[in-house]
């Protein structure tokens, strides 16, 4: 699973300014800061392009898939997490996987190994500054907002099962997107199905084996010490 992420927006900005996703990020979205311990339900930054108007977006999404028919931004079960092998199954996650998908943009995210009392959190990179993990989105609007108000964009990341350096922390891991078919998934006239997934998340396997990971300290607070290794 991916539960906990990390988004420097001074590290990431000029890597995704000079790379395959220039065309989306021209900087930090406004009103936006870095965080070293962002949870679910907090703002991620997320890459899209409007399956209505076809702009290309890069902004903060409510880290929790929320499909346009629930009545609560805040759902009873997790909506953070959308696993790639069911994706095009379930009620919540199909309908965003036809023309909605996007890419959440982060430095890197954690993972926990060890028994429920003592869990060493260790802290997962790219070879750049910027991981792309493969996302949906839909946008929610409140029941009692007025017309035209009230709307949040929301993200979940599709996880698969762990390759490469995650297989030692943990038996899920997030599909991380490569420039070979990031235009695909991000482009709303294809119309998305299990075996885009699937191509997705077998690609992710490759991608997996440059990840590097370390321990660090007990996640309290947030700021760049939190990446530390022990």
């Amino acid at each position: 699973m991916c539960g906990r992420v990390i988004v420097d927006y001074d590290e990431m900005i000029p890597v995704a300014s000079d790379s395959e996703l220039a065309e989306w990020v021209s900087g930090t979205p406004i009103g936006a800061a870095s965080s070293w311990n962002v949870k679910p339900t907090q703002p991620v930054p997320v890459a899209l392009t409007s399956a209505k108007t076809r702009e290309r977006r890069f902004e903060p999404a409510h880290w929790s898939l929320v499909p346009p028919w629930a009545r609560n931004l805040s759902q009873k079960y997790p909506t953070f997490n959308a696993r790639a092998e069911t994706l095009s199954e379930r009620r919540t996650f199909a309908p965003a996987l036809k023309h909605q998908r996007c890419a959440v943009v982060v430095s890197g995210f954690y993972e926990w190994t060890g028994p429920k009392q003592a869990r060493v959190p260790h802290a997962v990179f790219g070879p750049r500054p910027m991981l792309l993990m493969a996302g949906l989105y839909s946008w929610w609007q409140d029941p009692g907002a007025a017309a035209g108000e009230g709307w949040h964009l929301t993200t979940t990341v599709v996880t698969r099962a762990s390759a490469g350096a995650m297989a030692t922390l943990h038996d899920r891991m997030p599909v991380l997107l490569g420039s070979a078919l990031l235009a695909d998934w991000l482009d709303p006239d294809s119309e998305g199905d299990q075996s885009l997934v699937d191509s997705v998340s077998e690609a992710s396997v490759q991608l997996a084996k440059d990840l590097r990971t370390y321990a660090v300290h007990p996640l309290r607070g947030d700021g760049p010490e939190l990446i530390l290794p022990i």
